[in-house]
């Protein structure tokens, strides 16, 4: 059985103060978003191949077409299409992985800087525990408001241990059986989640954090391609080559 990345390539427009253009594409030090981290991926021997949930045909189509020198034969490449909400589009990406599929790699395609030997970690603690995610700690003071609060009101701000908290990023990592059963409980469930780690927990599975010393930002502002270019140029020549 072979492991699967599935890239999350985005919905129906990535909005970047208020320009619609589709940032896994936009050009990062030479290549599209989306190649740097089929890359990652492709050297770091875990997976066999991609589940690539996008929103349409077109999409599809210019994915394909930027993916291909970064690709090999040996690397199988299916396509989903994306739902109303992430976890729509994540359970159409996980059911149509092949049925003998080992884990299960979900990946938002905006982060582009993953590190190949923290692919590899995620792997191994997932083939043993179940599920692994990749995260930081958090190094702000975190406040917690009432539920409706907006910029300029006044109220009471609660404190929340920064010790105990962490940052979930991507990719995080399950057993074929163990995220497809949970996601499909959290269909059934009518239950709202922002990530695969809650969908994880819905269905009263543990996971295990692996802690990423790395800079891993997604891309969701004009001023964060700069930024990640920057990163990657920062890195050594091995990586960011």
């Amino acid at each position: 059985m072979s492991s699967i990345a599935i890239l999350l390539a985005g919905g129906s427009g990535n909005r970047m103060r208020g320009v619609v253009r589709d940032k896994i594409l936009e050009p990062l030090n030479g290549q599209p978003v989306i190649a740097w981290s089929a890359r990652a991926f492709r050297e770091s021997g875990v997976v066999g191949g991609f589940v690539i949930v996008c929103r349409d045909n077109a999409q599809q189509a210019a994915i394909a077409a930027v993916l291909r020198p970064w690709l090999d034969d040996s690397l199988s490449v299916r396509w989903a299409r994306g739902g109303e909400e992430r976890q729509d589009s994540v359970l159409n990406g996980i059911e149509a992985c092949p049925s003998d599929t080992s884990l299960v790699f979900i990946h938002d395609a905006a982060r582009p800087l993953l590190q190949t030997a923290s692919l590899v970690e995620l792997a191994v603690l997932a083939a043993r525990d179940g599920a692994a995610v990749l995260a930081h700690r958090v190094k702000d003071t975190i406040k917690q408001v009432p539920p409706g609060t907006r910029p300029g009101d006044a109220v009471v701000q609660a404190d929340l241990n920064r010790a105990t908290l962490w940052a979930m990023e991507t990719p995080q990592v399950f057993q074929h059986r163990l995220i497809l059963d949970a996601y499909r409980k959290v269909a059934l469930d009518r239950v709202h989640i922002t990530d695969d780690v809650a969908a994880a927990g819905h269905a009263g599975h543990k996971v295990t954090l692996v802690e990423n010393l790395f800079p891993n930002p997604k891309i969701t502002e004009p001023h964060d391609l700069a930024l990640v270019e920057f990163l990657l140029r920062k890195q050594a020549p091995a990586d960011a080559g």
